[in-house]
Protein backbone atom coordinates (compact mmCIF):
# COMPACT_ATOMS: atom_id res chain seq x y z
CA UNK A 1 0.00 0.00 0.00
CA UNK A 2 3.05 2.52 0.65
CA UNK A 3 4.49 1.96 -3.06
CA UNK A 4 3.66 4.91 -5.78
CA UNK A 5 1.44 3.42 -8.24
CA UNK A 6 3.80 2.74 -11.36
CA UNK A 7 5.04 -0.41 -9.10
CA UNK A 8 3.42 -3.40 -10.81
CA UNK A 9 1.27 -5.07 -8.16
CA UNK A 10 1.57 -8.44 -9.50
CA UNK A 11 5.71 -8.24 -9.41
CA UNK A 12 4.87 -7.75 -5.56
CA UNK A 13 2.85 -10.53 -5.67
CA UNK A 14 5.25 -12.91 -7.18
CA UNK A 15 7.73 -11.97 -4.99
CA UNK A 16 5.75 -12.42 -1.80
CA UNK A 17 4.34 -15.49 -2.98
CA UNK A 18 8.77 -16.59 -3.58
CA UNK A 19 8.69 -15.04 -0.34
CA UNK A 20 6.29 -17.80 1.22
CA UNK A 21 7.48 -20.48 -0.12
CA UNK A 22 11.14 -19.87 1.30
CA UNK A 23 9.33 -19.37 4.26
CA UNK A 24 7.73 -22.59 4.53
CA UNK A 25 11.07 -24.29 3.67
CA UNK A 26 13.30 -22.74 6.72
CA UNK A 27 10.35 -22.95 9.45
CA UNK A 28 11.02 -23.90 12.29
CA UNK A 29 7.97 -24.70 14.74
CA UNK A 30 10.51 -25.68 17.69
CA UNK A 31 11.48 -22.05 18.13
CA UNK A 32 8.02 -21.20 19.43
CA UNK A 33 7.59 -18.47 16.75
CA UNK A 34 3.79 -18.58 14.60
CA UNK A 35 4.29 -19.44 11.25
CA UNK A 36 1.54 -16.85 10.03
CA UNK A 37 4.18 -13.87 11.61
CA UNK A 38 7.31 -15.94 10.37
CA UNK A 39 5.88 -15.99 7.02
CA UNK A 40 4.72 -12.55 6.92
CA UNK A 41 8.39 -11.34 7.86
CA UNK A 42 9.52 -13.63 4.72
CA UNK A 43 7.05 -12.62 2.65
CA UNK A 44 7.72 -8.50 3.34
CA UNK A 45 11.12 -9.03 2.76
CA UNK A 46 11.54 -10.35 -0.23
CA UNK A 47 8.63 -7.87 -1.46
CA UNK A 48 11.07 -5.03 -0.33
CA UNK A 49 14.21 -7.02 -2.08
CA UNK A 50 12.56 -7.35 -5.21
CA UNK A 51 11.94 -4.21 -5.45
CA UNK A 52 15.09 -2.61 -4.64
CA UNK A 53 16.65 -4.89 -7.19
CA UNK A 54 14.61 -3.11 -10.36
CA UNK A 55 15.17 0.02 -8.93
CA UNK A 56 17.76 1.90 -10.40
CA UNK A 57 17.66 5.14 -8.12
CA UNK A 58 19.80 4.83 -4.78
CA UNK A 59 18.62 4.08 -1.57
CA UNK A 60 19.86 8.11 -0.73
CA UNK A 61 17.54 9.32 -3.46
CA UNK A 62 14.49 7.33 -2.01
CA UNK A 63 14.69 8.53 1.65
CA UNK A 64 14.92 12.25 0.30
CA UNK A 65 11.77 11.85 -1.79
CA UNK A 66 10.01 10.40 1.20
CA UNK A 67 11.03 13.39 3.59
CA UNK A 68 10.38 15.40 0.72
CA UNK A 69 6.62 14.62 0.58
CA UNK A 70 6.54 14.48 4.22
CA UNK A 71 7.67 18.18 4.45
CA UNK A 72 4.99 19.04 1.50
CA UNK A 73 2.22 17.36 3.03
CA UNK A 74 3.12 19.36 6.92
CA UNK A 75 3.72 22.77 4.75
CA UNK A 76 0.12 22.14 2.75
CA UNK A 77 -1.36 21.56 6.15
CA UNK A 78 -0.09 24.58 7.33
CA UNK A 79 -0.41 27.13 4.77
CA UNK A 80 -4.02 26.08 3.48
CA UNK A 81 -2.32 25.87 -0.19
CA UNK A 82 0.37 23.88 -2.27
CA UNK A 83 3.41 25.37 -0.97
CA UNK A 84 6.09 26.71 -3.19
CA UNK A 85 9.59 25.66 -4.10
CA UNK A 86 11.37 28.12 -1.69
CA UNK A 87 9.23 27.20 0.83
CA UNK A 88 9.44 23.65 0.52
CA UNK A 89 13.73 24.64 -0.04
CA UNK A 90 13.33 26.64 3.47
CA UNK A 91 11.76 23.76 5.41
CA UNK A 92 14.25 21.19 3.72
CA UNK A 93 17.30 23.32 4.33
CA UNK A 94 18.30 23.34 0.89
CA UNK A 95 18.92 25.95 -1.79
CA UNK A 96 16.04 26.22 -4.42
CA UNK A 97 18.93 25.08 -7.01
CA UNK A 98 19.36 21.82 -4.81
CA UNK A 99 15.59 21.00 -4.43
CA UNK A 100 15.50 21.27 -8.26
CA UNK A 101 18.62 18.83 -8.65
CA UNK A 102 16.56 16.72 -6.04
CA UNK A 103 13.44 16.53 -8.08
CA UNK A 104 15.06 15.63 -11.14
CA UNK A 105 16.57 13.00 -9.98
CA UNK A 106 13.29 11.75 -8.39
CA UNK A 107 11.42 12.09 -11.66
CA UNK A 108 14.24 10.24 -13.79
CA UNK A 109 13.94 7.55 -11.09
CA UNK A 110 10.61 6.24 -12.07
CA UNK A 111 10.35 4.17 -14.99
CA UNK A 112 6.93 3.32 -16.77
CA UNK A 113 6.23 0.25 -18.72
CA UNK A 114 4.37 0.85 -22.01
CA UNK A 115 1.51 -1.41 -20.84
CA UNK A 116 1.10 0.71 -17.51
CA UNK A 117 -2.58 1.31 -17.58
CA UNK A 118 -3.66 4.49 -16.63
CA UNK A 119 -7.23 6.02 -16.07
CA UNK A 120 -8.65 9.14 -18.22
CA UNK A 121 -12.27 10.27 -18.19
CA UNK A 122 -13.90 13.52 -20.47
CA UNK A 123 -14.94 16.42 -18.08
CA UNK A 124 -17.83 15.92 -16.84
CA UNK A 125 -18.49 12.40 -17.15
CA UNK A 126 -18.20 9.40 -14.50
CA UNK A 127 -16.83 7.26 -17.10
CA UNK A 128 -13.20 6.33 -16.88
CA UNK A 129 -11.36 4.74 -20.22
CA UNK A 130 -8.46 2.46 -19.31
CA UNK A 131 -5.71 3.64 -21.53
CA UNK A 132 -2.02 2.32 -21.80
CA UNK A 133 0.93 4.82 -21.98
CA UNK A 134 1.54 3.71 -25.46
CA UNK A 135 -2.22 4.93 -25.82
CA UNK A 136 -1.52 7.93 -24.80
CA UNK A 137 2.35 9.04 -25.25
CA UNK A 138 3.11 11.52 -28.52
CA UNK A 139 4.96 10.37 -31.19
CA UNK A 140 6.96 13.72 -31.69
CA UNK A 141 8.37 12.40 -35.36
CA UNK A 142 5.12 12.00 -36.52
CA UNK A 143 1.54 14.42 -36.70
CA UNK A 144 -2.03 13.91 -35.76
CA UNK A 145 -4.28 13.53 -38.21
CA UNK A 146 -5.49 16.57 -37.66
CA UNK A 147 -2.32 18.00 -37.34
CA UNK A 148 -1.47 16.47 -40.98
CA UNK A 149 -4.35 17.70 -42.80
CA UNK A 150 -4.33 21.30 -40.82
CA UNK A 151 -0.08 21.41 -42.43
CA UNK A 152 -1.95 20.20 -45.63
CA UNK A 153 -4.24 22.85 -46.05
CA UNK A 154 -1.45 25.89 -44.77
CA UNK A 155 0.80 24.83 -47.31
CA UNK A 156 -1.26 24.84 -50.28
CA UNK A 157 -2.64 27.93 -48.99
CA UNK A 158 0.77 29.13 -49.19
CA UNK A 159 1.73 27.54 -52.65
CA UNK A 160 -1.11 29.21 -54.16
CA UNK A 161 -0.19 32.78 -52.31
CA UNK A 162 3.03 32.33 -53.33
CA UNK A 163 1.75 31.61 -57.37
CA UNK A 164 -0.79 35.05 -57.14
CA UNK A 165 1.94 37.44 -56.26
CA UNK A 166 2.58 40.35 -58.19
CA UNK A 167 5.89 38.95 -60.65
CA UNK A 168 8.71 41.00 -58.93
CA UNK A 169 7.14 40.36 -55.00
CA UNK A 170 7.27 36.54 -56.60
CA UNK A 171 10.66 36.27 -57.76
CA UNK A 172 11.90 38.08 -54.03
CA UNK A 173 10.10 35.29 -51.82
CA UNK A 174 11.26 32.46 -54.57
CA UNK A 175 15.00 33.53 -54.65
CA UNK A 176 15.23 34.38 -51.36
CA UNK A 177 13.51 32.27 -49.66
CA UNK A 178 13.36 28.86 -51.42
CA UNK A 179 16.38 29.09 -53.61
CA UNK A 180 18.85 30.64 -50.97
CA UNK A 181 19.53 33.73 -53.19
CA UNK A 182 21.32 37.19 -51.52
CA UNK A 183 19.81 40.51 -51.47
CA UNK A 184 22.52 41.42 -53.68
CA UNK A 185 21.76 38.58 -56.09
CA UNK A 186 18.22 39.50 -56.80
CA UNK A 187 18.90 43.14 -56.65
CA UNK A 188 21.27 42.65 -59.83
CA UNK A 189 18.61 40.56 -61.34
CA UNK A 190 15.74 42.87 -61.15
CA UNK A 191 18.01 45.74 -61.49
CA UNK A 192 17.06 47.77 -58.63
CA UNK A 193 18.50 48.53 -55.47
CA UNK A 194 19.07 46.07 -51.95
CA UNK A 195 16.75 48.18 -49.95
CA UNK A 196 14.31 48.19 -52.63
CA UNK A 197 14.38 44.17 -52.68
CA UNK A 198 13.96 44.42 -48.85
CA UNK A 199 10.73 46.66 -49.28
CA UNK A 200 9.66 43.85 -51.68
CA UNK A 201 9.97 41.12 -49.46
CA UNK A 202 8.47 42.79 -46.71
CA UNK A 203 5.28 44.15 -48.81
CA UNK A 204 4.82 39.97 -50.35
CA UNK A 205 5.95 38.89 -46.69
CA UNK A 206 2.77 40.99 -45.26
CA UNK A 207 0.24 40.14 -47.91
CA UNK A 208 1.02 36.52 -47.52
CA UNK A 209 0.25 36.91 -43.97
CA UNK A 210 -3.36 38.74 -44.70
CA UNK A 211 -4.21 36.91 -47.50
CA UNK A 212 -3.90 33.26 -45.53
CA UNK A 213 -5.51 34.85 -42.25
CA UNK A 214 -8.22 35.96 -44.36
CA UNK A 215 -9.13 31.79 -45.11
CA UNK A 216 -9.26 31.57 -41.59
CA UNK A 217 -11.77 34.10 -40.74
CA UNK A 218 -14.81 33.05 -39.06
CA UNK A 219 -17.43 33.45 -41.89
CA UNK A 220 -14.64 35.68 -44.56
CA UNK A 221 -15.99 38.72 -46.00
CA UNK A 222 -19.36 38.81 -46.83
CA UNK A 223 -19.47 39.10 -50.88
CA UNK A 224 -22.49 41.72 -50.73
CA UNK A 225 -21.05 44.77 -48.61
CA UNK A 226 -19.18 46.78 -50.92
CA UNK A 227 -15.06 47.54 -50.39
CA UNK A 228 -14.37 50.88 -49.69
CA UNK A 229 -10.65 51.56 -50.88
CA UNK A 230 -8.53 50.68 -53.59
CA UNK A 231 -5.68 48.98 -51.02
CA UNK A 232 -8.75 47.20 -49.53
CA UNK A 233 -10.46 46.03 -52.65
CA UNK A 234 -6.94 45.11 -53.75
CA UNK A 235 -6.57 42.61 -50.44
CA UNK A 236 -10.00 41.24 -50.78
CA UNK A 237 -9.41 39.98 -54.41
CA UNK A 238 -6.09 38.91 -53.69
CA UNK A 239 -7.64 36.28 -50.37
CA UNK A 240 -10.67 35.80 -52.42
CA UNK A 241 -7.98 34.42 -55.41
CA UNK A 242 -6.24 32.38 -52.58
CA UNK A 243 -9.51 30.97 -51.54
CA UNK A 244 -10.58 29.74 -55.19
CA UNK A 245 -7.43 28.84 -56.61
CA UNK A 246 -7.70 25.28 -55.74
CA UNK A 247 -10.07 22.75 -54.35
CA UNK A 248 -10.22 21.91 -50.72
CA UNK A 249 -9.65 18.27 -51.67
CA UNK A 250 -6.84 19.04 -53.48
CA UNK A 251 -5.57 21.13 -50.84
CA UNK A 252 -5.92 18.47 -48.41
CA UNK A 253 -4.19 15.80 -50.82
CA UNK A 254 -1.79 13.95 -49.45
CA UNK A 255 0.40 14.67 -52.47
CA UNK A 256 3.46 16.56 -51.54
CA UNK A 257 3.14 19.47 -54.37
CA UNK A 258 5.98 22.14 -54.82
CA UNK A 259 6.08 25.31 -55.37
CA UNK A 260 6.05 25.43 -59.62
CA UNK A 261 8.80 28.22 -60.11
CA UNK A 262 11.30 28.04 -62.41
CA UNK A 263 15.04 28.80 -60.84
CA UNK A 264 15.63 32.43 -61.12
CA UNK A 265 18.84 32.90 -63.65
CA UNK A 266 20.83 34.75 -61.75
CA UNK A 267 24.40 33.58 -63.01
CA UNK A 268 26.20 35.38 -65.38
Amino acid sequence: MHFPRHVDREELARAGALGLVEAARRYDASRGVPFDRFAATRIRGAILDAVRAADWAPRSVRNLSRRLEQVEQQLASQLGRVPSLSEVAAALGVEAAELTDLQNRMFRSVVLALEYEVSQSAPGSGDDEELTLVDILRDRSTREPSEELEFRELRAYLRDAVGLLPERQRLVIVGYFLEGRTSQDLARFLGVTESRVSQLRSEALAALREGIEAQYEAGGADPALPVRGRVARRKANYAAAISSASAWRTRLSSADRTFDEEPIPLAG
